[in-house]
């Protein structure tokens, strides 16, 4: 596959995948996931239980296995940490397939979360060869950094946006060493970035669109893959075709920026 702005390689993982990844965590309907398939993205994230995701894949796979990523994982529970060999053998039911691309533990949300033990076990079974690559989904950006620096997983997820730059310091920095891979998530931040949120931005002023905020993301070399979410085929093909004006332009990227420092200066309970 050619590299280019929208075709890449998953860092150290060799895999080629498309730049935009799809999730069905807002239930676009079994037929965006064809389509997506049919429009060339290949990277496919799924928790288990978002059936809309799995059954599509499932069906995909059986005739285009080699052609697809497919990246799932086991999520933390916070207080004991759940079997992560029985989630990895349920997804390759769920999935019909005799491996996992990208096996991530999901939710780590500091270092203690992530503990030696569960570490073993992911490498245990990436020997096995039940998964290709190992990685987590994690919210403490320094911790994510020593993980890349230290050579420790295939793959990080993690949240990157024009809101919450945080990872162009503590993460992107140290990826390059190891050439680990990059996922990143909530491109739009959950639609802040999309929408008039902020009373104090002029009226006269634009606001980002969904494509600029993918572009945004992915205008940063570091990041493989950015994670999109429609909710239905016509904002899948926006989103794909987004892609085709290639990296933001200097007056694209200010724009992301002073919107997304305005969005992140918002005081909400979740920021």
């Amino acid at each position: 596959m050619t590299q280019d702005f929208t075709h890449t390689i998953l860092g150290n993982t060799g895999l080629a995948v498309h730049r935009l990844g799809l999730s069905a965590s807002y239930r676009p309907g079994k037929e965006t996931i064809y389509k997506a398939f049919d429009e060339g993205v290949n990277y496919f994230f799924a928790y288990g239980f978002d059936t809309q995701m799995t059954h599509p894949i499932s069906e995909i796979a059986l005739k285009n296995r080699e052609k697809i990523v497919i990246a799932t994982g086991a999520y933390n529970m916070i207080i004991g940490h759940p079997d992560i060999r029985r989630s990895m053998e349920k997804r390759l039911r769920q999935f019909k397939t005799d491996y996992i691309d990208i096996f991530l533990f999901l939710g780590v949300m500091k270092p203690k979360q992530f503990p030696e033990k569960v570490i073993k076990e992911l490498y245990k079974l990436r020997e096995e060869g039940k998964i290709k690559y190992i990685g987590i989904s994690c919210q403490d950006r320094k911790f994510a950094g020593n993980l890349a620096n230290n050579g420790i997983l295939d793959t990080l997820m993690i949240r990157y946006n024009a809101a919450h730059r945080g990872a162009e310091e503590d993460i992107f920095p140290f990826v390059k060493k190891h050439n680990t891979g990059v996922i990143s998530y909530t491109a739009t931040r959950w639609t802040y970035l999309i929408r008039r949120t902020v009373k104090e931005w002029p009226k006269t002023e634009p606001i980002p669109t969904a494509g600029m905020c993918y572009r945004f993301v992915l205008s940063n070399p570091h990041v493989h893959v950015c994670m999109t979410a429609p909710t239905n085929i016509k904002q899948l093909v926006e989103n794909i075709r987004s892609l085709e004006s290639g990296p933001l332009n200097e007056e694209e990227m200010q724009l992301m920026i002073k919107y997304g420092d305005a969005v992140h200066n918002k005081k909400k309970w979740f920021m």
